[in-house]
C-alpha cells in the first residue's frame, strides 16, 4: 500500500520503518521543512539514536502524498491532532482510512483521538495501541499491539498493514476501551514515577498500578468500553511497560516531581510531551461527568494542577475509607 505517516517524532519514525520493511511505499510527513530535510539527509531521527531509517522512505513537509495514499497514519502529539486533521481535509481522497497511533484525550472536549479525526475528516478511523516504546520498535525488538475499529474490515486492514515477525497485531471492536486504556495509563505511569522519585518500593508501585487499573476500567466501562479490554495489551500490557520503563516520558517526569520539582520544571527537563499531565485533567473531567470514583486520578490532578505535595497525596490515598477489593462485577470503589 501507499502509506503517509503524519508526524516524524520517534513513534511516527519507528512505524515508518516498520511499514517500509513490510513492503509498503511510505511517505513520512514532518511539521517543518527543516526537520524533513534533516531526516532525508541524515537518515536518522535524533529521538531514535542509532536507528537507520529505511532507504525507501520518502520525506515531505506538505500534504501532496495524501491524495494517492491507501492508508494514513496519524502520529502527531495529542494536542496537534485536531489542527493536523483540519489541515489535511482538502488533500484527502474520498474514503481513505486513517489510523490513529496517538494516545491521549483532547483538552477541553475530552474527546478521544479517533473521535476528533472522524469529526473533522468524516473518514473511517481506527486506533492502533499497545505496549510499544518507539525506542524498542525502532530497533526491531518484538512487541504486540491492538488494531481497534467498529468496522471489523478496517481493523483487519490495519492489522495486515502493520503485522510482522516483530510486531504482532490483534484486532478489537472495542475502540472506546482501547483508546481510553492508552490515554489513562499515562496518568498512572506518571504516578508510578512520582512514587519512584519519593523513594517508595516495589510494593507501593504494585499497589498503585493495580488500583490505577481498577480506575481505568471503571471509567472505561462507564463510557462504553468493555472490561476485558483493560485486561489486555492496551490495558495491563501498556500499563506495565509505561510504569516500569525509563523510556516512558510520563514515568521520568513523575520521578522528577517525586524528587521535589514542580510539574512545569519536570516537563521542561524531560524535554518532550508528557501526555499524562494533560490526560490527568481530562480523566478528572470525564470521571466527574460520568460520576465515577477515581481517587488516584483526583490526587494526581491535585499534585499536577493545585500544588499538592506528593507526600500528602499518598497519605490521602492510604487513609481513604475502608472498602472491598474488586470482585466480579464490583467496580464501585
Amino acid at each position: 500500500m501507499k502509506v503517509t505517516v503524519l508526524g516524524s517524532g520517534g513513534w511516527g519514525t519507528a512505524l515508518s520503518n516498520l511499514l517500509s520493511e513490510n513492503g509498503h511505499s511510505v511517505t513520512l510527513w514532518s511539521y517543518t521543512r527543516q526537520e524533513s530535510e534533516m531526516l532525508q539527509k541524515t537518515r536518522e531521527n535524533p529521538l531514535l539514536k542509532g536507528v537507520s531509517l529505511h532507504p525507501n522512505i520518502a520525506y515531505t513537509s506538505d500534504f501532496t502524498s495524501l491524495a494517492s495514499a491507501d492508508l494514513i497514519v496519524m502520529a502527531t502529539p495529542s494536542f496537534a491532532v485536531r489542527k493536523t486533521a483540519e489541515a489535511i481535509v482538502p488533500h484527502l481522497a474520498e474514503g481513505t482510512p486513517i489510523v490513529s497511533v496517538t494516545k491521549g484525550v483532547e483538552a477541553g472536549t475530552d474527546l478521544r483521538m479517533t473521535q476528533i479525526i472522524a469529526e473533522v475528516t468524516h473518514h473511517p478511523v481506527a486506533a492502533l495501541s499497545g505496549p510499544s516504546h518507539a525506542e524498542e520498535v525502532g530497533r526491531g525488538i518484538p512487541t504486540g499491539c491492538v488494531a481497534a475499529a467498529e468496522d471489523a474490515n478496517l481493523a483487519e486492514l490495519v492489522q495486515d498493514a502493520f503485522m510482522s515477525p516483530r510486531f504482532r497485531v490483534y484486532t478489537s471492536s472495542d475502540i472506546v476501551g482501547v483508546e481510553l486504556g492508552a490515554a489513562l495509563k499515562n496518568v498512572v505511569a506518571l504516578c508510578a514515577g512520582v512514587l519512584d522519585g519519593m523513594g517508595c518500593g516495589d510494593n507501593t508501585k504494585a499497589l498503585m498500578m493495580t488500583r490505577g487499573l481498577a480506575e481505568m476500567a471503571r471509567l472505561g466501562i462507564a463510557l462504553g468500553g468493555r472490561r476485558e479490554t483493560f485486561a489486555g495489551l492496551t490495558g495491563v500490557g501498556d500499563l506495565i511497560v509505561t510504569c516500569t520503563s525509563m523510556h516512558s516520558r510520563n514515568r521520568r517526569a513523575g520521578i522528577l516531581i517525586g524528587q521535589g520539582k514542580t510539574p512545569e520544571e519536570a516537563m521542561k527537563e524531560v524535554g518532550a510531551v508528557v501526555e499524562g499531565y494533560y490526560a490527568a485533567k481530562s480523566a478528572r473531567e470525564l470521571a466527574q461527568k460520568a460520576k465515577v470514583s477515581m481517587p488516584l486520578v483526583q490526587e494526581a490532578y491535585a499534585v499536577l494542577y493545585e500544588g499538592r505535595a506528593p507526600t500528602v497525596a499518598l497519605e490521602n490515598l492510604m487513609q481513604r475509607d475502608r472498602c472491598r477489593e474488586i470482585e466480579y462485577g464490583d467496580w464501585e470503589k
